[in-house]
């Protein structure tokens, strides 16, 4: 079997700009991304009819031409192969410099379309060529703004909820979600970024998160600041994770060597691929540590080979899942993923279980993938710095803003 085409498929998810230019203007989708999400997914077709489909992420309308330059060193080749074919292409993007994510996700989303082939070629599902499965549904967590959507989620079963700090540390949100949902759910926080917290503002909010019995504080310093994690990791008594950002497992070993976490967030679309992702979760079970792949702006072919790697690793925590995401979602892919229960059962079909359909991504062409400044409404900037697009930003008013009084 040899490799014949590779193929792209870039679309816009969401809300429109609605100024019919490029911008994001002020639009908003359902989790506020301006308008600026894009999924772009890859189909790798041969010469026995046989096609596999992924996905990538990182920066998608750059990575699609990435995508298209490595075809020139994969076309012709065995697609079985999918070791030898991730080298092939580490090494063709050597000559740039460092991989990051816009090469971590090219890969990822044309390694999983190999894995997709195999599975397919061989009747059996990519879980079962990994080496078998440990469960066969696997827990998802969603994410809650406001004690409403919290229920929503805790009817579907849902045990599992996480709040993000979008620049404003809401500590009275925190502490309002877990008296709601009470001790029976894991509640997680994200304070993602931009603007990161400095190392003391985040020491200091996290001792503050310690009654709330966090699952896990998320990125709570930018995540280059590996020093800083270490301090919050001295100072505060909250587990913490990352890893949402890194492209391949050198990306990931300082905060799995170094115990900087205790749980890791490949993202299963820029991660690398699936084999990455599987040495990652390896990595990490030899230091004790836990896996629960990040998928905030992931569409649905990713979310399929995350349940692959997921069901195939001792140390699984839980998916991240958007569950209540933008309603096309379940028109560009076939079959649509379910929760039951908090759960999501593991596809038995051959290869990944999904293929994606080209008719209906069509309708979404795309027209930007980057983000625009949040309003000057202190939530995420301090007011009047918004047009200094700071990185990192010391937190004013601490008393206010980091300590519950």
């Amino acid at each position: 079997m040899k490799i014949t085409a590779i193929d792209t498929f870039l679309m816009q998810v969401g809300v429109p700009p609605v100024d019919g230019g490029g911008s994001a203007a002020e639009t908003k989708s359902t989790y506020g991304f301006g308008g600026s999400r894009n999924w772009l997914f890859v189909r790798i077709s041969t010469d026995e009819g046989i096609y596999g489909v992924g996905e990538c992420s990182g920066w998608p309308r750059v990575i699609e031409t990435a995508v298209r330059d490595l075809a020139n060193v994969l076309v012709g080749q065995d697609p079985g192969n999918i070791d030898l074919l991730w080298n092939v292409m580490h090494t063709a993007f050597m000559g740039h410099g460092m991989v990051g994510t816009v090469g971590g996700g090219a890969m990822a989303g044309i390694e999983m379309a190999l894995w997709d082939i195999k599975g397919k070629a061989l009747g059996q599902p990519v879980w079962q060529l990994l080496g078998g499965r440990f469960r066969d549904r696997i827990r998802v967590y969603g994410h809650a703004k406001n004690t409403a959507r919290a229920d929503e989620l805790r009817a579907l079963g849902y045990t599992g909820i996480k709040v993000s700090f979008d620049g404003r540390v809401d500590l009275d949100l925190v502490y309002g979600m877990r008296d709601h949902v009470g001790s029976g759910v894991d509640l997680m926080v994200d304070a993602h970024g931009a603007p990161w917290m400095t190392t003391q503002d985040a020491i200091l909010a996290g001792r503050e998160l310690e009654a709330a019995d966090l699952l896990f504080y998320e990125d709570p310093v930018a995540p280059e600041n590996l020093d800083a994690f270490a301090r919050v990791r001295d100072a505060v008594d909250v587990p913490l994770a990352a890893g949402e950002r890194v492209g391949n497992i050198w990306g990931m070993l300082p905060y799995i060597e170094r115990d900087l976490v205790d749980v890791i967030q490949p993202d299963t679309g820029r991660a690398g691929g699936i084999t990455q992702m599987r040495k990652m979760a390896a990595m990490a079970e030899s230091h004790f540590i836990t896996v629960a792949p990040h998928s905030g702006s992931l569409g649905p072919v990713a979310e399929y080979a995350a349940l692959h790697v997921m069901a195939t690793i001792p140390n699984a925590l839980m998916l991240e899942r958007l569950e209540f995401d933008w309603p096309g979602r379940d028109e560009v892919v076939t079959p649509n993923l379910r929760v039951v229960d908090g759960h999501i059962a593991v596809p038995d079909s051959p290869g990944l279980g999904v293929d994606i359909v080209v008719d209906e991504i069509l309708r979404y062409p795309s027209r930007v993938n980057v983000r625009s400044a949040p309003a000057d409404n202190g939530t995420a900037y301090e007011i009047g710095t918004r047009a200094e697009y700071p990185y990192f930003q010391t937190r004013r008013n601490r008393a206010a803003t980091l300590r519950r009084l």
